[in-house]
């Protein structure tokens, strides 16, 4: 009985054990299941999460150069001067590329607001560079005299027939050339012949008094001037063969509001757009505003400088020609108080 005992109670403890080992191997297999589930979702999760695909844009197999000269001519468009001649000098490629006349024109063009001419005799990147280097003609010749500028604008004339005039009123009739002497005085206007047509650049100038060499003198001389583009290119100028001479000069002897001056292409005196320049309200300063004021149009360009009380104006005109019997490449309109 004993020994029967002994073995029932070794069964059971043996079924014991092997149903103990058996829930062991269910909790292992429970536990490792969400670890083995949890991988196998990183892993798919990693593989199905989104992705940029291969960029061919810029690889050694893509057709796209960055040396395409019609994309860089357009957006030489957009670039100044300066940051053009930056680029030039960026390699040999860049270099024949922006140095292209039609670049250069077109640039020149934009920022001077103008239109083409029908001609020009200098490339255009030289062209750009006489207007754009803040060259005026007092850094030439008189620099002693000179005190300071503006720089108004551009400007076409399409005809050979300019009109200067110290008058902003439409004027009554166009004078004749060998009338200047006669119709100053009554009219302060003359007109000029033989003008060499193109784009031309105004500038207003502030020097000291022409008529005496004294630093101390505080006389000063309001000129408007305007030059042809190409002015400061040519040899004839630079060598002093070209000068200034005078067209006419007379005297206000009274008190005069303003000093004014303006240029206008004969040819389009009746434009709309130059009416802008007789529309003084539009642009001329308040009667207690002293600082030099100037509107320039396609065809004309005009100034005024309002004054205190005085004993007239002093008023002169000049012209300088290419040479004897040249064209006229550069006009002056100046005035000084009594």
């Amino acid at each position: 009985m004993i020994e029967t005992r002994r073995a029932n109670m070794v069964r059971r403890l043996r079924s014991d054990a092997t149903e103990s080992e058996k829930m062991a191997k269910r909790k292992r297999s429970v536990a490792i299941e969400p670890q083995t589930l949890r991988r196998s979702m990183r892993r798919a999760k990693s593989i199905c999460s989104c992705s940029s695909p291969t960029s061919t844009f810029l690889n050694a197999h893509s057709t796209f150069s960055w040396y395409e000269k019609d994309l860089w001519t357009e957006i030489a468009k957009y670039l100044d001067g300066r940051s053009l001649v930056m680029l030039a000098v960026t390699n040999r490629w860049f270099y024949r590329l922006i140095m292209e006349n039609s670049i250069w024109k077109y640039v020149c063009l934009r920022d001077l607001q103008v239109p083409a001419p029908c001609h020009v005799a200098f490339n255009w990147i030289k062209l750009y560079a006489s207007a754009f280097d803040g060259s005026h003609s007092y850094m030439f010749r008189q620099q002693e005299k000179h005190i300071d500028w503006m720089r108004i604008g551009a400007f076409s004339l399409d005809s050979s027939v300019a009109l200067l005039t110290e008058r902003l009123s439409f004027p009554a009739r166009i004078p004749k050339e060998d009338e200047t002497e006669r119709m100053l005085q009554p009219n302060g206007c003359c007109v000029i012949n033989n003008v060499k047509t193109g784009i031309w650049i105004a500038d207003l100038q502030l020097v000291r008094c022409p008529v005496c060499d004294l630093n101390t003198c505080d006389g000063t001389m309001q000129t408007l001037e305007a030059r042809h583009m190409e002015l400061f290119l040519n040899e004839g100028y630079h060598n002093g063969s070209w000068e200034y001479e005078l067209i006419g000069s007379h005297d206000h002897k009274n008190n005069v509001d303003g000093a004014s001056g303006a240029i206008f292409d004969v040819k389009h005196l009746n434009d709309s757009s130059t009416s802008a320049v007789f529309n003084q309200k539009t642009w001329i300063g308040k009667p207690m505003d002293w600082q030099p004021k100037a509107v320039i149009t396609r065809h004309a360009v005009a100034v005024n400088t309002n004054l205190q009380n005085n004993e007239g104006l002093h008023v002169k005109y000049h012209a300088m020609r290419a040479g004897k019997d040249g064209e006229v490449v550069s006009v002056r309109i100046s005035q000084q108080l009594l």
